[in-house]
């Protein structure tokens, strides 16, 4: 669900037809630095003639990502994506109509993506035994609100425990990347999962579509993480609005950039009777980035000397020297003084593995790829962030948990930083818990790997579940 490592994030949408027939499944693989994303098409087409398609990113744990525009003409199409800097796909179909051959565009980077038609797949679905199935023993209630003015539209559903009164509710933000509501990744509904297990033990919840997704409306493409945060307000105003909701009892559980999200909202809003961060950072966002990708390159495979020098050497820099860049010119150019400062100390070989650079045309699209993206309004506000400011001013109880096993957060720096912020701060309470044996979802992982995420059957650990339940009803009694 929801990565925050650094590779282009790809919401995509997809392909459909006229003549010769673009319906069907259609599958190909993007390359981008340091590895090949694979993507998956599914074209359809009505009664009427009209075309319509999802895309799945299998590798990212994306499906049924639905399209933006599409344009049949011949046998080319052209699609627009509404994604963070914009993006678009054009193709055209060749050999006997089993193949598209086409460019794939974000910013001004241009990537070759080439689709071959396949069967659909066989592949049976994956057992994910803790996806909550009804009915239900307590009541579930897909509901839709919009903000003051009506220019936002949000879907979500809310959980109570049947025939109570009085109960203490928790408002769910999911992490980086839209997220339905469930914060689905890999076929795990996390956020479904833990709405059950607080809802069994007297716990409501509203879990909710991300903006542009499922039911939800609004602008992505300029978004930070602010924005979100306006988002998760504007739910925290509609739960008021409820005349079964103790208003002196919503509190918020956030994931990754949830648990960041979470602390910004608590500083502004006194009323929040609890948080609880899952993998939430602590240190400034480039320290943790930087940890990041140190930590996912080793468990790829990557040598320890290799990772540090690409990550304190030239990831590092180069996002530092592009997000204060005041222009897109000085960003480029900013990337590409970093780049060739580090590829001149490295060997071709390391270069090659770690950004699939070979040749001049393999730089310009690293290049372009790893600027274009940084210099956003996401990258760069989420960049610049430092969580230890909001962290401070937080007054409500707070419960921060951290896998032991993630390398998406490392749990040590983050929760540390999270203590000291707290301490020096004004929150009533906390509690911080590093948790043996989990990964960043929270999930009993044995290689612990990102891989790994989709491997594994268990969504998310029972015993994170119990941690966070019997907190809060420990919150609620004081």
């Amino acid at each position: 669900k929801k990565l925050i490592f650094l590779i282009l994030t790809f919401s995509l949408a997809t392909l459909a037809a006229a003549q010769p027939n673009f319906t069907g499944r259609w599958e190909g693989s993007l390359a981008i630095p340091g590895k090949t994303v694979r993507l998956v098409f599914h074209i359809d087409k009505n009664a009427a003639g009209a075309f319509s398609a999802t895309m799945d990113s299998p590798d990212q744990g994306a499906t049924g990502l639905n399209c933006d525009k599409t344009s049949i003409s011949g046998d080319s199409v052209f699609i627009s994506i509404a994604i963070p800097g914009g993006a678009t796909y054009a193709g055209k179909i060749i050999e006997d109509g089993d193949q598209i051959t086409g460019f794939f565009k974000q910013s001004k980077a241009s990537l070759p993506l080439n689709l071959k038609k396949k069967e659909a797949s066989t592949s049976s679905t994956p057992n994910r035994p803790q996806t909550p199935k009804p009915p239900f023993d307590y009541t579930s209630e897909d509901v839709e609100y919009d903000n003051a003015g009506s220019t936002q539209h949000f879907g979500a559903t809310f959980t109570k425990p049947r025939g109570a009164t009085h109960f203490p509710v928790a408002l769910l933000i999911t992490g980086s990347g839209q997220q339905d509501r469930d914060e689905t990744i890999f076929d795990h509904k996390p956020f479904a999962v833990i709405a059950d297990y607080l809802a069994k033990n007297g716990i409501g919840a509203l879990r909710v579509d991300d903006r542009g997704m499922g039911r939800s409306t609004g602008d992505l493409l300029k978004a930070t993480s602010a924005d979100f945060a306006k988002d998760v307000e504007i739910s925290l105003a509609y739960l008021k609005t409820r005349k079964d909701v103790d208003t002196l009892k919503i509190g918020l559980i956030g994931h990754s950039e949830g648990g960041m999200i979470a602390p910004m909202i608590a500083a502004r809003h006194s009323e929040i009777a609890f948080i609880i961060l899952l993998a939430g950072p602590g240190v400034p966002i480039i320290d943790l980035m930087g940890r990041q990708n140190l930590d996912v390159l080793k468990s790829v495979g990557v040598d320890s000397a290799s990772a540090k020098n690409y990550v304190d050497n030239m990831y590092v820099k180069m996002v530092e020297a592009i997000v204060t860049a005041p222009t897109d010119s000085m960003a480029t150019a900013n990337g590409k003084a970093v780049f060739e400062g580090w590829k001149k100390q490295t060997s071709a070989a390391t270069v090659r593995n770690l950004t699939n650079v070979t040749d001049e045309t393999t730089e310009k699209q690293f290049l372009q790829s790893m600027t274009r993206t940084l210099h956003t309004p996401w990258w760069t506000y989420f960049m610049q962030y430092r969580p230890a400011e909001n962290l401070r001013l937080v007054q409500c109880p707070v419960l921060a948990l951290n896998g032991e096993k993630d390398i998406q957060v490392a749990a040590e720096p983050n929760i540390a930083a999270i203590k000291k912020a707290l301490i020096s701060g004004r929150a009533s309470s906390f509690e911080t818990q590093i948790l043996p044996g989990l990964n960043h979802l929270f999930q009993t992982c044995k290689k612990c790997t990102v891989e790994e995420y989709k491997e594994l059957e268990e969504t998310f650990s029972p015993a994170a579940l119990r941690i966070m339940g019997d907190w809060i009803k420990g919150v609620e009694k004081k």
